[in-house]
């Protein structure tokens, strides 16, 4: 990083010795009882797996509120939890933006919009859209980026469960890793996406139950609101309790980023980007049983994700007002370091427990959801595509199984990747602009306009990429460009991507022929397909079942919750 108060990004990120807990048999009694129910339902699970569908897709069967609660979960990961409370010790309350602006309009536009084309093409996975809206090329080049891309994030999860739990409970980082990695391992291959699913909700709930805690009790510590805004406007300055304060074009500010680079490079850029094309949250909605309910899933997700922004901001904000220079090196703590803090200073035994529980859950719920996705990517997009094909459904599901196996050993060795960075939401974000944000502009430039050509999207696609490459590791890694800190070369990253893939799509397009119009049937905006048309189920036609009025409402809810932290 390139800003005065933060340790570089070079520096290996371990948490600071003093963390480790007084755990006793209660704590560990906790423990072994959740790991029993996860591998419980996984052997649940595989009674119901039969064929490639239910292995990779639960057989599309299952009803909203499922996957609804399972996409939110797969999402609170350790990026939500660990990174989230570091972007809140060290960029302030800025961090609300990553969800009001970062995510609910993307997961709103992600249910109205684009789930009808997902759904009613009946694709398994979001490289497979390319392939019908595009050709194999495309597909081929979606599919390897986004099975490298989530390898790399299942990593950061299970990398930073190593290092917590190696804090907290004193356990050598190889033996978290190896239990962790286990138990993924365990219940996926048993019981495929269902067991995923399923597990994610029951960590949803663990999660929760663990963060709940600490924020009460953080917040508690520091005096209230007030004391806390109070401590932290006399040591940081006004712009770090305010969502907007010091984002002017020109201005300086924590973030590093004005309002122009915030709206456009993660309001739309990289929260598009992600919330629309990361088929590790995608997968969720098309295990559902029917199109209105895949539709409901990322709505109902986003009214719990604008809540829990206070479950990860507040922590991080009482950690830097606890600890003078929060963060630096004078401090001995790294901005990774807040929730692990807090919960070795305040949690008694029991609670210790349950957030030790919980934290488990949110690393093993994200390298989960990346896991099941890389194992229906490979499988479906690379494996039974171009290397061998025609083959029976059941070799598909052994397969499958077998390369859940390899991702699983692949994450351990990409964990370490991760160590480079004092703030594992930099290195998500970083990895985000340059994995998500290129597919999204392939992705709505091919939904949206009829002319883009089969060729457009292979070349829009190494476009965008190559472009945020060059502009993080060349122009601000070299110190080409003035950038202030990570998070706003990654917004200026997405950018970069998202105008040069788009540039070279429609560049491309006017010199190649578009595809046939009868072959964009339910592809195109405006176009329909017979799986796009189906009647309301039973019981659909309540206001509280209708994807428009759950849309429109978290995105009012989500705009009234800036009133407070914009003056």
């Amino acid at each position: 990083m390139h800003t005065p108060t933060q340790t570089p990004t070079h520096s290996p990120t371990l948490l600071a010795a003093e963390l480790r807990l007084p755990t006793n048999w209660l704590d560990y009694t906790i423990l072994g009882i959740y790991f029993v129910v996860v591998l419980g339902i996984g052997f649940a699970a595989r009674r119901s797996v039969k064929t490639t569908l239910d292995f990779f897709l639960s057989g599309r069967s299952l009803p909203a509120w499922v996957t609804g609660l399972a996409f939110i979960s797969a999402n609170l990961a350790a990026t939500e939890i660990l990174g989230m409370a570091a972007n809140s010790a060290q960029y302030g309350a800025y961090t609300v933006h990553w969800y009001w602006i970062g995510a609910i309009p993307a997961m709103v536009f992600l249910g109205l919009v684009m789930m009808p084309f997902y759904y009613g093409s009946k694709v398994r996975s979001v490289p497979e859209f390319l392939l019908l809206r595009f050709d194999k090329w495309a597909h081929l080049l979606s599919s390897i980026l986004f099975a490298f891309a989530a390898i790399l994030i299942a990593g950061v999860n299970l990398y930073a469960l190593a290092i917590v739990v190696e804090a907290l409970l004193g356990w050598p980082q190889w033996v978290a890793i190896v239990v962790a990695g286990f138990f993924v391992l365990a219940y996926i291959t048993l019981g495929g996406l269902s067991s995923a699913i399923y597990n994610e909700v029951l960590q949803f709930f663990v999660i929760l139950a663990a963060l709940i805690p600490i924020t009460v009790l953080s917040l508690k510590k520091v005096g209230g609101w007030d004391g806390l805004t109070d401590t932290l406007t006399k040591s940081h300055g006004d712009d770090f309790v305010t969502a907007w304060g010091g984002t002017g074009i020109g201005d300086a500010n924590p973030l590093g980023a004005n309002w122009l680079t915030i709206v456009l490079g993660l309001g739309f850029v990289l929260s598009f980007g992600y919330w629309t094309t990361n088929f590790a949250e995608v997968q969720r909605a098309l295990s559902a049983k029917n199109l209105s309910a895949a539709q409901r899933t990322p709505l109902i997700a986003a009214y719990p994700k604008i809540f829990i922004v206070f479950l990860v901001m507040i922590p991080g904000l009482a950690a830097a007002a606890l600890v003078p220079g929060f963060g630096t090196e004078k401090s001995g703590y790294q901005y990774n370091d807040a929730i692990p803090y807090l919960i070795e200073g305040l949690l008694p035994n029991g609670v210790l427990g349950i957030a030790v529980t919980g934290l488990l859950a949110a690393f093993m719920a994200g390298m989960a959801a990346n896991v099941s996705s890389f194992n229906t990517v490979f499988t479906t997009d690379i494996w039974a595509k171009y290397v061998v094909t025609d083959r029976e459904d059941g070799y598909y599901v052994r397969f499958g199984r077998l390369i859940t196996a390899i991702g699983v050993l692949a994450s351990i060795g990409t964990a370490f990747l991760a160590s480079s960075f004092s703030n594992i939401m930099s290195y998500l974000q970083t990895l985000f602009s340059f994995f998500n944000v290129p597919m999204f502009v392939v992705f709505i430039i091919g939904m949206f306009w009829k002319r883009a050509s089969m060729k457009s999207g292979f070349w829009g696609l190494l476009a965008g990429t190559t472009a945020a490459m060059i502009n993080y590791f060349v122009f601000y890694k070299q110190d080409i460009i003035a950038i202030p800190s990570d998070q706003g070369a990654n917004f200026v990253s997405a950018i970069a991507g998202f105008v040069a893939g788009g540039v070279v799509m429609v560049a491309v397009s006017l010199f190649t022929a578009p595809k046939p119009t009868e072959e964009l049937q339910g592809l195109v905006y405006g176009t329909r397909s017979p799986g796009m048309a189906e009647p309301p189920a039973p019981g659909d036609e309540a206001w509280y079942r209708k994807p428009a009025l759950l849309g429109w409402g978290a995105v009012v809810l989500a705009a009234a919750c800036y009133i407070p932290f914009s003056f």
